[in-house]
């Protein structure tokens, strides 16, 4: 059900039941998906693919091009899953030939001037606070949360399950499953009270305990760590996850509280 007040270009691809509120702007080369709602002043650019029923709240710009001076008008793509929710003044640019698209999960809540620049990809089950802002080309796993105005550097990896404290900077890749804060960001924990609300059990809770206190808690380097978890440690999916997001990490790791030097 389009207002007539609304602007749909005739290019654009809208699904049954979708709702477009008055004043807001759909361009050429837009899909939007079943069920879908675009409340008032929305402004949905080309390239942008929104899936089913999501809600877009007033003020957001969906798909606008970078803000990258190399950008060169090349067709590329903002994509965001089904059952996601964008607040109030939300802007998401779209990619560059870096990946040729930015990309939002399905059952995320992206809250109030947030802001997810050109070419990151977010998984699902993501919760944004207001004013968490993304860099380009950053990697977010899934069920990761970011307190309110959190800011992340570009090319850095969170992975899932993190929880990063309002109000952090974070410059170095974030491990799954643990808790970060302070400045200059570091491990305080595990992120406990979100593993047990998706369904973890007390011992792989533990399990996942002991692997960041090897990692963090015992004067080990990395790749000491690493070695001795790999060694100690029984193999489980949770283990190798973290085993490969450590050996992966191109940035680096965030410190623990203890470790400045």
């Amino acid at each position: 059900m389009n207002q007539p007040l609304a602007f749909v270009h005739p290019g654009a691809k809208i699904a049954q039941n979708v709702v477009i509120e008055p004043f807001s702007t759909i361009s050429n080369n837009v899909e939007i998906g079943e069920g879908s709602w675009i409340g008032p002043n929305v402004t949905i650019m080309e390239g942008a693919r929104i899936g089913k029923n999501c809600s877009i709240f007033p003020g957001a710009v969906i798909s606008a091009i970078p803000q990258d001076l190399k950008f060169n008008g090349e067709d590329t793509t903002a994509e965001i899953g089904d059952n996601t929710t964008i607040r109030e003044c939300v802007t998401i640019n779209r990619g560059t030939t870096s990946r040729m698209k930015t990309q939002i999960g399905s059952n995320c809540l992206i809250m109030a001037y947030s802001h997810v620049a050109h070419d990151c990809f977010v998984g699902d089950n993501c919760i944004f606070s207001n004013n968490s802002t993304l860099a380009g080309h950053i990697n977010i796993g899934n069920h990761v949360i970011l307190a309110g105005m959190t800011a992340v550097h570009q090319f850095v990896t969170i992975g899932d399950h993190a929880f990063i404290a309002g109000g952090s900077l974070v410059r170095k890749d974030v491990p799954p499953y643990v808790k970060a804060a302070r400045e200059p960001l570091s491990y305080v924990g595990i992120n406990s009270v979100g593993l047990r609300r998706r369904g973890f059990v007390a011992e792989k809770i533990t399990e996942i305990q002991n692997i960041y206190r090897l990692l963090y808690q015992k004067n080990y380097n990395n790749a000491q760590a690493t070695e001795i978890i790999e060694a100690e440690m029984i193999a489980s999916p949770e283990r190798d996850e973290i085993l490969q997001f450590i050996r992966n990490s191109q940035r680096g790791i965030m410190k623990g509280y203890f470790q400045r030097n």
